[in-house]
Order: C-alpha cells, then sequence, then structure tokens
C-alpha cells in the first residue's frame, strides 16, 4: 500500500480496505476473554456497511462540519460510529459515558457543551441513561440516538454525492484531554495529521497488515483510540478490544486477551504493568505464553523503571522477552504518538537527585533512575526555560516543546489556552519537564506539578515512588502535593506554576509538603500510626524534606482520570477542604497544614 500521507483522508482509506480486503477481520470484541464464544468478529466489509449507514444517517440531517458526541461502552458499536462520522465528513466527539458519580458526569457535560455537539450517538442499551443526563444538564434540545437501533438507512443508500469528500485539512474529530492538571481542552485534529499519525507509528514499531493491536485501554482516550484501534484500521490489520473494567476486575485478562489474540502491540499507562505485578498469581502466570507480544508500550505518565524490571522478571516464564517493554511518550496534542524505544532493553540513566532538584540532568552513580522514550524522529524537539522560551542547553531541564507534521494547531472554542500552548513557528508547549540526553528524550514530569518546598523543587512521582518501594503496606497509588504552610488562605485552584505546582526557576520558598497513599486492607490504628511515622522519615532521609502530613488512604482513594492517571491538583482540593477521608492522618512538620475534619468553613466563599 502507498504510504498514508499520500492518501486523501482517513475515510477514503477505510473504504479502500473494504474492497481491497472485505473479508478480512478489522475488530474483535471479546467480553469474556475465559470462555470460547465471549468474542464478535467483524470484518472489513461489515464495519465498512455500519459505518455507511451511520454517516448516511447523519449526512441526511446534518451539514458537514458538525460535531456528533458518542457515548458508548466499550464494543463494536463505537468503532462504526466513529467510522461513520470519518465517512460523513462530520466531526467526531468521543466520551466516556457519564456514570453514576458527579465528577464523571461533570466531565462529559463540560465536553458536550465546549463541543456545541448538536446530536450524541449511543447504542441502545445506554440510550435511555444517556437521554436522561442530557436533561438533566440541560441539554434537551441535543438530540440522542441508538445507532444499533431501528430506522436508520441501510448501508445502500450512502453513496458519494459528487461533492469533494474529506481530506488533510478536514477536521476529523475533538479529542479531549484527560483532564489531569485542569478542566479538558478539545484538541483539533484533522484528516491529516490521523494519517501523519498513524505512520509514524508504523515506522516505529514496525507495524504492517498483519500486526494485531488491541487491549484494554477506552476508545476515548488518545493511547486506546487513536495508538490502539486506529493504527489497525488505517493499515488493515486487525484491532482487538475489551473492556477498561474487566482489567481493573481481573488484571490476568489483559494478558490472556494478548496470548488468546495472538496480540503483536499492546499498550497501558505505567500503573497498569504495577497492577499485573501484584495482583496475577503463579497460577495465573503459568498458563500463559507471552512470547508473541512484541512490543509492550508504556506511556500515559512517567515511567518508572522498577515497575518495568519488577513486570520483566514477573512474566520472563511466561515467554515475555526482555526487549518487548517500549517506554513511550505522546499526547492528545501531538495526535498521540510522540516517541517510542521499541526492540531493545529499556535505556535508563541515572542522575544526581540533588542536580535534579536545580533542573540539571547530571549522570550520576547513584540517584534518581530516569528512562529513556526513544527519539521523536517526526518531531523537531526544544527543550526550553518556560519562563523565557530559551533553550536550556546540554544538560539542562526544561520544558518540552515540539513541531511536526501530526501537531494539532488549536483547542476547539479556547483561544486563550490555544494562545498559551501553540507558540509562533508551530511549536507545542507540552507542559511536560524533561531532557534530551545523547539523542534520547527523558520525560521527568508535569511543569504544573513540580513541588517548591524550602526552595527546593521536587518531583511528586519520586516521592510517590521511593515510599511505595520502601513500605509494602503500600498498596495502589499515592499522590503527593504541596499546601500553603498556613493551611487556610490558599486559592482553592492556583494557576499552573505557582503555589503547590510552582515549575523551574520559582525563587519562592513554596509551599508544606504532604503525602497521600493507598495502603493494602484495614490495618488497624498503631499500624497506621508507625507507617506514617516511618513514611515520614523516608521522605526526610531520601529528600531532605519532612512532610507536614502523611494521609493514609483505602484503595480507591487517590482520584485518577478515566486512563489511570493520578489527578495530584484534585487531590490537593480535597485534602484541603478537609474531603479525603484517610484511614489515619500523621501530622509532622506543619500541622496548621492539616485541615480538621469536614469542609474548611474558610474555604466557602
Amino acid at each position: 500500500m502507498a504510504a498514508l500521507p499520500d492518501a486523501a483522508s482517513a475515510a477514503a482509506v477505510l473504504r479502500e480496505h473494504a474492497r481491497t480486503v472485505p473479508g478480512r477481520t478489522a475488530v474483535i470484541y471479546v467480553d469474556d476473554v475465559e470462555r470460547a464464544d465471549g468474542a464478535t468478529r467483524w470484518t472489513y466489509a461489515r464495519l465498512d456497511a455500519e459505518a455507511r449507514r451511520i454517516g448516511a444517517w447523519l449526512r441526511a440531517r446534518y451539514p458537514a462540519g458538525t460535531r456528533v458526541l458518542l457515548l458508548y461502552p466499550t464494543g463494536l458499536d463505537v468503532v462504526a460510529a466513529y467510522a461513520g462520522c470519518l465517512y460523513a465528513a462530520m466531526v467526531a466527539v468521543p466520551a466516556p459515558l457519564p456514570g453514576r458519580y458527579r465528577h464523571e458526569r461533570e466531565r462529559v457535560t463540560a465536553i458536550a457543551q465546549n463541543a456545541s455537539a448538536s446530536v450524541i450517538l449511543t447504542d441502545t442499551g445506554s440510550g435511555a441513561a444517556v437521554t436522561a443526563w442530557a436533561g438533566e444538564e440541560g441539554l434537551a434540545g441535543t438530540r440522542v440516538r441508538a445507532t444499533d437501533g431501528d430506522g436508520t438507512p441501510a448501508e445502500e443508500t450512502w453513496v458519494p454525492d459528487g461533492s469533494p469528500g474529506p481530506d488533510h485539512r478536514t477536521v476529523a474529530m475533538l479529542q479531549y484531554t484527560s483532564g489531569t492538571t485542569g478542566r479538558p481542552k478539545g484538541v483539533v485534529l484533522r484528516h491529516g495529521h490521523l494519517l501523519h499519525n498513524v505512520e509514524g507509528q508504523r515506522r516505529a514499531f514496525g507495524l504492517s497488515e498483519r500486526s494485531r493491536t488491541g487491549g484494554w485501554i477506552p476508545h476515548y482516550h488518545d493511547m486506546g483510540l487513536l495508538g490502539q484501534l486506529l493504527p489497525a484500521l488505517l493499515l488493515g490489520g486487525t484491532c482487538v478490544l475489551m473492556r477498561p473494567g474487566a482489567f481493573l476486575q481481573r488484571p490476568h485478562h489483559w494478558l490472556r486477551l494478548i496470548d488468546t489474540y495472538d496480540i503483536h502491540w499492546s499498550a497501558a499507562p505505567n500503573f497498569a504493568y504495577e497492577l499485573c505485578c501484584a495482583r496475577i498469581g503463579d497460577g495465573q502466570v503459568a498458563g500463559l505464553d507471552l512470547s508473541r507480544w512484541r512490543i509492550a508500550s508504556n506511556g500515559s505518565e512517567r515511567v518508572d523503571i522498577a515497575t518495568m524490571d519488577a513486570f520483566a522478571k514477573r512474566f520472563a516464564a511466561a515467554g515475555l522477552r526482555d526487549d518487548a517493554l517500549c517506554p513511550s511518550y505522546g499526547m492528545a496534542e501531538a495526535t498521540v504518538f510522540v516517541s517510542g524505544a521499541p526492540r531493545r532493553r529499556p535505556v535508563v540513566t541515572t542522575v544526581d537527585a540533588a542536580g535534579l532538584g536545580l533542573h540539571r540532568f547530571t549522570p550520576s552513580a547513584s540517584g534518581i533512575a530516569l528512562v529513556s522514550c526513544g527519539t521523536p524522529r517526526e518531531y523537531d524537539v526544544l527543550i526550553a526555560d518556560p519562563h523565557t522560551g530559551e533553550e536550556v542547553g546540554p544538560g539542562g531541564v526544561g520544558e518540552i516543546l515540539l513541531r511536526g507534521p501530526s501537531l494539532a494547531r488549536e483547542y476547539w472554542a479556547d483561544a486563550p489556552a490555544s494562545e498559551r500552548a501553540f507558540l509562533p513557528g508551530g511549536f507545542l508547549r507540552t507542559g511536560d519537564l524533561g531532557a534530551l540526553h545523547e539523542g534520547e528524550l527523558y520525560v521527568t514530569g508535569r511543569l504544573s506539578e513540580v513541588l517548591t518546598v524550602g526552595g527546593r523543587h521536587l518531583y511528586p512521582q519520586d516521592v510517590e515512588q521511593r515510599v511505595r518501594a520502601r513500605h509494602p503496606e503500600l498498596a495502589g497509588v499515592g499522590a503527593v502535593f504541596t499546601v500553603p504552610c498556613s493551611g487556610r488562605d490558599a486559592d482553592p485552584d492556583p494557576d499552573p506554576g505557582s503555589g503547590s505546582g510552582s515549575g523551574p526557576g520559582s525563587g519562592s520558598g513554596g509551599g508544606a509538603l504532604v503525602v497521600t497513599h493507598e495502603v493494602r486492607g484495614r490495618p488497624a490504628e498503631d499500624a497506621l500510626r508507625r507507617l506514617a511515622a516511618a513514611i515520614g522519615e523516608t521522605v526526610l532521609d531520601a529528600f531532605g524534606v519532612r512532610p507536614a502530613a502523611v494521609g493514609l488512604l483505602r484503595r480507591g482513594g487517590v482520584r485518577r482520570t478515566t486512563s489511570g492517571k493520578i489527578q495530584r491538583g484534585e487531590m490537593r482540593r480535597l485534602f484541603l477542604d478537609g474531603a479525603l477521608d484517610p484511614l489515619h492522618t500523621g501530622r509532622g512538620a506543619d500541622p496548621a497544614a492539616v485541615p480538621g475534619p469536614g469542609p474548611d468553613p474558610a474555604r466557602r466563599e
């Protein structure tokens, strides 16, 4: 096949597959990997038929460029709806189902309102709940349509109408950011962005029409849709899908999926590899064959070499190759993929911890181990001072700036955010800190999450990983942040780069450090008290800072995004509002920073 960027559009590529390889399997949805009959398959011909049916319904009612909100559970119906939007030159807006919890519903409502969606597509099983949510959120004028029901045109009624179809410049979708450090923003992605980024993934990972991708990452997350599903579909391969909930309930089902369905490429955030090590037993490992899993991409959050080493060791007996684990870097603004380092053992550089606190990347015999995410071959990369915009030079840590053909140019209906992020000259401010060392990209953390304590800069991931490594009583994840030393006079929503998120170059003394972490089971109060004190000593010994508070939480107590990213800003807000409901809170260097029970009355303005 011709290089993807030479194709007219993503829709044209899908239609060509339906013409040339109609019987090839495009998508497999696995409802239950333990059952022989637990999978449903669609060929390229079937996907094309469903996409034409949905595209015809949309084109009969809405002009090209209409925003279409896609609210589906994981499955084949959302794949058809997404392809139908591409065919009809509509703008697909993938989002999670509203869910039961307030913060989940608020996120979807914010997406619907920002996108100004004219129609919501869903499936029959979710239709009633989606319609009720739309009414409750003031979206009653937005039409809700179940695409798996009756009343839509037959696929034969959809034919090109003679008008020009979508091309590289046509907006294909709005990919909303995860909202880890703020409200989600709609990244405007065009057909050209999709084609260029998949071509970059093809070259980096050696993908072809014979490759099978797949896993549990949600379809509304950029890694799930644009890094897992779309490469398979545009390259003429096969993607295998499973529910995210099935993985979270039984992590071994992800690895069983890879084994059973011969998956070549599967990705997940760092926490998923950690969860597999913690919750997959020896008997389950013995039943796996992972020798055909060639690329286990680890991305979406900072990669921890200890997790990668533990995963490689744990599953070597199942045939996992030591060069399969692939640290990767990407983001929605770059469509998804920026860089990766496939088919080699991870490249690790240990850097001086004190130097890193001063934003210097200084290799050292001891310190903090950082993993390379490879070389961004499709991008120009600058490491810049986030305050001046000047390149920092060799050995410096700064904000990662990117420029390349699959980089977006704007956020939807958000001119201020677009102006801040998308710079003249085509560069993007990623908001990530990192360094280039011997041609390799190292990501050190998020600019908005860097902590300033006593005039020093700390990365929360380093603190979280150190206490988890030292204290086996901890489980799941933690969140580290700072609060004002008074504990009472904070702006409830500080701007990135100030307060708890002060960035490089900040001259302020910073705030008081707070460590929160989930624990195993329900330890007795005395055990919790001792653990909190021990964690405080660990942080003091490793980083020279004594925490003002250590909060020990139940499993699930740390707030995360739909893709598993830790929401440290939200955890900070909950802490200041006295809304974390910890099993135990240990007071440290600054007791005034620890709120009393219930919301702080001073913060109810």
